[in-house]
Parts: C-alpha cells; structure tokens; sequence
C-alpha cells in the first residue's frame, strides 16, 4: 500500500508540474520552434526586455496584484476580526456563508457582473471610459477578500481573547490592544492570506478580462498573443513569475515552520 500511496503521489505531481516544466525547458530554446529544443540559450530572456507591450502588461499586472493584495488584506483582516466578535451564531453564519459566495461563484459570472456594474456607473456619472485600471482593481479586491477573511478566521479562533482584555485592563485602548497582543499572534494568517490574495490576482484572467477596457493585464496580452503564435518569450516570462512565487511560497513556509518552532520552544 505505501508503495501504490508513493506511486499515486509521483503522478499527481508528474501531472501538476510536468507542463511548468516543459515550459522551462522550452524557454532556454536557442530557436523559435516550441516543439524542437535547437540549444540552449538565455536569447528569449534578454528579448522580454524589448518586447514592451508584454513588459508593460506585467508591470500592470503587478501593480494591480500588489495593490489588490494590500487592499484586501486590510479590509479582510478587519471584517474577519468584525465577524469573530458577533455574538450571534445565526448572523456569524449568515455573513460567512454570503462571504463564500464570490469564490463559490463561476468566474464567468462575476465577471459579466461587475462589467455591468461598472458600465451602468460609468454611464450615469458620465465617464468616457467605464473600464479600465480602477474598475480591475475594484474586481481583485472583491474576489480576494474572502479568501483574505477565510485565512484569518481560524487564526482569530486560535487567540485567547483574554490576551486582549488584558491589555485594556493594564491601560491600552482597543485599538492598540489590537495591534499590539491581537495582530502579531494571527500575523501568519494575515500573511497567508495576502499571498494568496497576491498569487490570485496576479493568475486571473477571466475577471480582469471583462473589467479591464484598454488597461491589459499579462494574462489577456498571452491570451491574444496565442491567438497568433505564442514564442519563447512569453515561456521565459512565465518562467520568471513561476521563479518569483515559488520562491516567496518557500520563503513563507520556512518563516513560518521558524516561528512555530519558538512557539514550541517557549
């Protein structure tokens, strides 16, 4: 059995990783081809920096997704720390359960929705472009929230609240009662949360593809691109956000298993 529970392991990850893989592989082609491997070569890594409608669009779509991440962790934290403090086990359920509704939702739909919303306000205050960088930073900002809440919630759970009121009784206010005893002990959530809020935004495509209007994300310049054909530079660019995440995934989770570490030791 443990053999077939490894066997079955390989080939969940073959299956998952094998396709970043050959990409990789492809974006160190010394060619054009991306079926045939002619050499090796950094060629398509040193041609991103003179291809600049795909250059632009990674820096939006990094604006958008530091920003959105930002936002949302913020907004999240407090209304995960709102609900925490309701009293009612029907309300805390009932705003849960509308909370879950956008990641439950198809993206398709959402999208459709907040195009919508965005064109009747662009219309009734009289805008000449209803969609652009405002309107994807406003729908980022929505689909990320919940998960933001979702990564705080269990950490809020874990908190003695009487850490908290012992600090008012010793003289601090709420507020700084919060920031200082609340905030560093569910910070690993928080900190979750805001990665993946980051790592959401910066892979939507269908979303940011019916609220963008001419400020184009990364996702949507690919999506046109392999309309036509897709090159090795676009593998290499895709190379280098695999790199960035996976290394800042690694870096929390070695941060994290430390400071769990000094929790076990104290």
């Amino acid at each position: 059995m443990k053999i077939l529970s490894k066997l079955y392991m390989a080939l969940i990850i073959l299956f998952l990783y094998a396709p970043i893989a050959v990409m990789i592989f492809f974006s160190f082609n010394s060619g054009s081809s991306v079926w045939v491997f002619e050499g090796f070569s950094f060629d398509w890594y040193a041609e991103l920096v003179f291809n600049g409608e795909m250059l632009d669009a990674f820096k939006h779509t990094l604006i958008i997704a530091i920003l959105s991440a930002l936002i949302s962790t913020i907004l999240g934290t407090a209304a995960a720390v709102g609900i925490d403090m309701l009293k009612s086990k029907f309300a805390k359920s009932l705003v849960m359960s509308v909370t879950n509704i956008p990641m439950m939702n198809a993206d398709i739909v959402t999208g459709v929705s907040l195009m919508l919303l965005f064109i009747f306000f662009g219309k009734l205050l009289g805008l000449a472009e209803s969609l652009g960088f405002m309107t994807v930073l406003i729908a980022h900002i929505t689909f990320n929230l919940p998960y933001v809440i979702l990564s705080v919630m269990p950490k809020l759970k874990q908190t003695d609240p009487a850490l908290s009121q012992a600090a008012m009784d010793l003289g601090c206010t709420p507020l700084k009662s919060f920031f200082k005893v609340v905030l560093p002990s569910i910070s690993s959530g928080v900190f979750t949360g805001f990665i993946m809020a980051f790592t959401l935004s910066l892979d939507d495509f269908v979303i940011s593809y019916f609220t963008c209007g001419h400020y184009q994300t990364l996702p949507i310049v690919i999506y046109n691109m392999t309309k036509k054909t897709v090159t090795p530079d676009t593998y290499a660019l895709s190379t280098l956000i695999f790199i960035s995440v996976f290394t800042l995934l690694i870096l929390y989770n070695v941060t994290l298993s430390r400071s769990e570490k000094k929790r076990g030791m104290a």
